[in-house]
């Protein structure tokens, strides 16, 4: 409808034009003497209408003409591009199916022209890495570290994961630490930072990191647990020799993360060594009159010093009402029997635990007991028992 409402405008106009011709009379006059030119007026529009067509048209073709060499300038150049694009996602195709080889030849391409020219670099260096040329890695990356402005944090991110993974963990906490100064706290460079710090034995840094991860959701509770045990265990081995700041330590850890009866277990022997089997034995009875571990009552007795141990056994003869078949608080009961010299009932609870479970740490223990009888004969037969146990 729109080109039918169009033509009809047209030949209306037309129409109308043919009208105005035709009644128009009038001339144009061109006097350069000697000359004179006369021309009906009519003539003279269309003249004027064609001369203005024609000079647009010349003035059109001259401005492509001086453009031209920019325009095919532009061309290639877009060309170019076109293919170093088309190169940089095949190098990422190619690194992705472990072709390094052709991966690197293609970044190679791709970082001679382009708007991706940074990415390319960095994924040479990363084709290079995988190819353990160390060479020509560190020539990409020194090429990528000239393009700083465009791809400063993938490229220390890159160098910061491909040192860990090659064990270069000073290198990797160098370029951690150039992140952290440019304002770069992002979970994939915590992440790096922990793996960094846990190979250091920055454990200080990896509780930090741990609990900071498992409050962007970024790593899992169960994951955070592991670690989070085992730096404290670390921190509290370095401050064994302190018995304050050790305590001190302990008291610092979060509720939550003291409930990990695994971790509680570990730390027992290192706050007895350190004189503070105090703390240890509340934690213990806190956390099994809160959720029964036969792991923990196995190691009660380890936190009861010898003027505490009357009250150690009052309480672990509690729990065995409601556990009397668990061989660790048996085990638990014997020893703290041994340590108040009742030496009946630690006989009978350590056999009692023998009987349910055999162990090393019943059997060493009713050996010590036949020592103080000087059974030496019994002693002996438990010693031997413990060591086929162990062996």
């Amino acid at each position: 409808m729109r080109i039918l409402f169009w033509l009809i405008g047209l030949f209306a106009l037309a129409a109308g034009l043919a009208l105005i011709a035709e009644h128009n009379t009038g001339y144009v006059l061109v006097v350069s003497s000697p000359y004179r030119v006369q021309l009906s007026l009519n003539l003279f529009a269309l003249m004027l209408v064609v001369g203005f067509l024609l000079a647009y048209l010349l003035l059109r073709v001259i401005r492509r003409t001086l453009q031209l060499p920019g325009q095919v300038g532009r061309y290639r150049k877009q060309r170019r591009r076109d293919k170093a694009q088309v190169a940089l996602r095949d190098s990422v195709r190619l690194y992705l199916e472990g072709r390094y080889a052709q991966s690197l030849k293609e970044a190679g391409k791709a970082s001679k022209e382009g708007e991706s020219r940074g990415l390319a670099t960095i994924m040479a260096g990363r084709a290079a890495y995988a190819m353990r040329d160390d060479v020509r890695y560190r020539e990409w990356m020194g090429k990528a570290a000239e393009l700083d402005a465009e791809i400063r944090t993938a490229r220390l991110m890159t160098e910061a994961d491909l040192a860990l993974d090659a064990r270069r963990f000073d290198e990797a906490a160098s370029r951690l630490e150039d992140l952290k100064e440019g304002g770069e706290r992002h979970v994939a460079a915590q992440r790096l930072s922990l793996r960094s710090a846990q190979a250091l034995g920055h454990w200080e840094e990896v509780v930090r990191l741990s609990r900071q991860l498992v409050k962007h959701k970024a790593m899992s509770a169960d994951a955070a647990a592991v670690t989070l045990r085992r730096a404290h265990l670390e921190n509290m081995k370095s401050r064994a020799d302190d018995a304050s700041a050790i305590a001190d330590y302990w008291k610092q850890i979060p509720s939550a993360e003291q409930r990990d009866r695994l971790f509680v277990e570990r730390a027992v022997p290192l706050l007895v060594a350190a004189g503070q089997g105090v703390i240890a034995r509340r934690t213990i009875e806190e956390l099994l009159d809160k959720e029964w571990e036969p792991a923990l009552a196995a190691v009660y007795a380890d936190c009861c010093t010898d003027d505490q141990a009357t009250a150690g056994i009052a309480r672990a003869e509690g729990w065995l009402r409601q556990h009397p078949k668990d061989d660790g608080l048996l085990l638990s009961l014997g020893r703290l029997c041994l340590q108040v010299q009742l030496w009946g009932k630690a006989q009978s609870y350590l056999e009692a635990s023998l009987a349910i479970r055999k162990s090393v740490a019943a059997h060493l223990a009713l050996a010590r007991l036949a020592d103080r009888l000087d059974r030496g004969a019994e002693a002996q037969k438990h010693y031997r028992a413990a060591a086929e146990l162990s062996g």
